[in-house]
């Protein structure tokens, strides 16, 4: 998320929680030092915050996981997700990880950063357009509280970036291709410097 969109989240949040009892809404903050200032804005749902050391219990309705490097952990866990960064106009961030990990996605207008992993996946039908924040959580609610449309939409991601699974590796080997040959490294390539041999 980036700023003003977790205040979003948290007007959903009453909703989503009568329709849906057990949730467990997790915000990932696009930079986790905003993790204290965010439980502070969200202090009346008594957040608990991954950098702090905190796990979520039965009573938690709202977490923080303010860290970095465990996004796709969560992606992999979560019955949905709202991709950041497109309820406000910041442009959005990445959606293929989260379909690439199977995770329904829920996507504001905002979202010019990615127009082309978008419109892919928009075309394969695997996310759940929102027009603003307000529809945030009747959508979420359609998708956790729909098993069927959940795994629809999940399968719909996976599909729809499989074709580009091996991208990296493409690039990896365009690369290479730009490089000269390699052969025996000699010693004069690496002159001595500062006096040492």
């Amino acid at each position: 998320t980036h700023p003003g969109e977790e205040a979003m989240v948290a007007a959903a949040l009453p909703a989503m929680a009568a329709a849906l009892p057990g949730l467990l809404a997790v915000i990932a903050p696009r930079h986790p030092e905003r993790g204290p200032a965010i439980a502070a804005e969200t202090a009346a749902f008594s957040p608990a915050r991954r950098a702090a050391g905190a796990l979520p219990g039965p009573e938690t309705t709202l977490y923080i996981a303010d860290t970095l490097g465990e996004l796709g952990l969560f992606y992999r866990i979560a019955g949905a997700a709202l991709v950041g960064g497109s309820l406000v106009p910041h442009g959005g961030q990445n959606p293929l990880e989260p379909a690439r990990l199977g995770c329904p996605i829920l996507l504001g207008p905002h979202t010019w950063n990615f127009a082309e992993p978008v419109a892919l996946l928009r075309r394969a039908g695997a996310l759940v357009p929102l027009a603003d924040a307000a529809a945030l959580a009747s959508a979420a609610i359609g998708v956790l509280g729909n098993p069927a449309e959940a795994a629809r939409l999940s399968e719909a991601g996976r599909a729809a970036v499989a074709t580009e699974a091996g991208l990296p590796g493409r690039i990896a080997a365009g690369l290479l291709a730009l490089l000269p040959p390699s052969g025996p490294v000699s010693p004069a390539a690496f002159p001595p410097t500062n006096g040492y041999a």
